[in-house]
């Protein structure tokens, strides 16, 4: 007994003699974030936890710093700003388009079909090549491309690359032999097989696609994995901190998990399953805990109303300007969308429902006022893109609190599309985020990654001009639906932020909050909007994880012996000036 007596009091003798671990201080800085009310608010320095990795205080000029830091950094007068959330992406589609074929930035068929053949030999043991990334509008091709224009590139073996905006697909002809694809074969409900004369032409759109993406073999494991990090790496690259992932496979989430017990997880993930089974099996009844100290979370489920507008799976009111005989698909009826949503609310979930065309919007819109008055707590109900919005709906956005879930990039990526589509006198209501503001709603920001780049600055730049990087068109394109900069911000903070319940933990810099900022190599709220757009990130902290830096990933780049981009960098500096191995 003695023996034991005088451990313990040993042991509280050092634990009294121990001081209690100081906060980090980041200093120097010309920081940004929004208060509780939605103003934009400045501060010089911020105090955090190591240990929690929260918040602890904000600075001004004139407040004294403490004398006894963990580590100190210095910003060197540089932005800083908290970490953005984009509130709509896809993650592994983000990371298999960083290790497959990526056709985003072709110009021509041409181009494309050169740099498919140049893959293909590049990649002899490959099965299947898969890419994505083609769209049949910036090619200027005037149709969609087909099974004899891949197997001009590549013939010998299955390739199948998806558009852009993931509602299409094009396979070569050795792709639909092998999916068993002939005149015979029927386009599911909610999809469509485009055909010369009555035999497929290797265009599949929304639902149709999977007769030909269920046969491209699994990706194991390991290659999910890498896929993933490659994933984080561009989000973090790119000053987001957090993502909601719409459309969680059970796949997807097993790799998120092995993420997260290995200690690589450095992205924070909302995510919305790709259907109620995967839903009830990885969250049973109710919305999961947050994870790995507040860095994945299921939330509730994705939901599709209608396809996209650059395939005219967009389901609109009336016929499409440019296809008198087509109004769209419809991916779920209203009958089949309120069964859903409620047996969603009756466990919490939240649902997320993509709705591009006017028609669906609407369709939404009329059952979710028939669902919420049953539930009058705060559900949170979110409308997935809304892009083509009959005016007289606009209001309804206000009620039950609906959360606008839109792109800016969209916008500047879609417009002459979108005018050729439906033309000019029905794009009243089309990515209408200023009128979204007038009428009550919330708005939360994102990008839809990967079908857009992953990079919030060009969004942030659309969302207060309404032009493109070429500064088209002249005052901005319907320039009544700009934003001004503090709004288009909070869209990528605190409206995604609340949007994805969590509000209590990231979206601002406070007190209590996740020490998720960006160091900026400019000052966003100072230089003219077009500038905004070449931001470039110079380092991405996570909570109060230093988790990514410029300098890092140019030494990476120029090193196979350089460190991997979650391994610790910098020197911190202490308050005595001494080199230490940190955050």
């Amino acid at each position: 007994m003695r023996a034991i007596s005088i451990g313990v009091g040993a042991l509280a003798a050092a634990l009294a003699a121990t001081p209690a671990m100081a906060d980090a201080l980041l200093d120097n800085a010309n920081g940004y974030t929004l208060d509780e009310d939605g103003n934009l608010t400045r501060f010089t320095g911020m105090l955090f936890d190591p240990e929690t990795g929260r918040v602890t205080r904000l600075l001004s000029r004139r407040d004294d710093r403490p004398r006894e830091v963990d580590f100190r950094h210095d910003a060197e007068g540089r932005t800083v700003i908290p970490g953005l959330i984009d509130a709509h992406g896809h993650m592994m589609g983000l990371g298999f388009g960083a290790i497959q074929l990526d056709l985003s930035d072709t110009a021509s068929l041409a181009e494309a079909q050169q740099r498919l053949a140049t893959y293909a030999r590049a990649n002899p043991t490959l099965r299947w090549i898969v890419g994505r990334g083609w769209n049949q509008e910036v090619w200027g091709l005037g149709r969609f491309p087909n099974a004899a224009d891949l197997d001009a590139a590549v013939s010998d073996r299955p390739v199948w690359l998806v558009r852009v905006d993931g509602h299409a697909g094009v396979a070569n002809s050795a792709a639909m032999r092998e999916a068993g694809i002939s005149a015979e074969t029927r386009a599911p409900e909610g999809g469509m097989i485009e055909r010369d004369g009555n035999t497929p032409n290797g265009l599949f759109v929304d639902a149709a696609m999977g007769l030909i993406a269920d046969r491209i073999p699994t990706p194991q494991p390991p290659v999910r994995d890498i896929a993933f990090q490659e994933g984080q790496d561009l989000l973090l690259s790119n000053g987001v901190t957090m993502m909601h992932d719409m459309g969680t496979s059970q796949s997807d989430w097993d790799v998120f998990r092995r993420a997260g017990d290995t200690g690589q997880l450095r992205v924070r993930i909302v995510s919305y399953a790709d259907d109620l089974d995967t839903l009830l099996d990885v969250a049973g009844d109710r919305m999961t805990a947050w994870l790995y100290n507040g860095r994945l979370r299921m939330n509730g489920l994705k939901l599709y109303m209608d396809g996209a507008l650059g395939s005219r799976g967009a389901l609109l009111l009336q016929p499409y300007a440019d296809a008198p005989g087509q109004t769209g698909l419809s991916l779920l009826d209203g009958v089949g969308l309120r069964n859903r949503l409620s047996r969603l609310a009756l466990d919490r979930f939240q649902p997320a429902v993509h709705a591009i065309g006017d028609s669906a919007n609407r369709e939404t819109l009329d059952a979710i006022d028939d669902i919420a008055d049953r539930y009058n707590d705060d559900r949170r109900w979110r409308i997935e893109h809304a892009q083509i919005v009959n005016p007289n709906d606009l209001p309804r956005f206000a009620r039950h609190g609906i959360i606008a879930s839109m792109q800016p990039v969209h916008q500047t990526s879609d417009r002459t599309m979108a005018e050729a589509r439906l033309g000019p006198d029905r794009l009243q209501g089309a990515y209408a985020w200023n009128s979204m503001l007038r009428v009550g709603s919330r708005l939360a920001f994102g990008s839809d990654f990967p079908v857009e780049s992953p990079n919030p600055f060009p969004g942030l730049a659309a969302a207060v001009t309404r032009q493109d990087a070429n500064g088209q068109p002249p005052g901005g394109w319907q320039g009544h639906e700009r934003l001004t900069m503090p709004q288009a911000f909070a869209a990528f903070t605190t409206g995604a932020a609340f949007a994805g319940f969590a509000e209590d933990q990231v979206g601002r810099l406070a007190r209590g909050l996740y020490a998720d900022f960006v160091i900026l190599d400019r000052d966003i709220f100072d230089v003219p909007p077009e500038q905004v757009r070449e931001t470039q990130v110079i380092e991405t902290w996570v909570g109060g994880e230093r988790t990514w830096t410029r300098e890092a990933q140019r030494r990476r780049q120029q090193s196979r012996n350089a460190p991997p981009m979650d391994a610790p960098v910098g020197p911190m500096i202490t308050d005595d000036e001494e080199v230490t191995e940190g955050r």
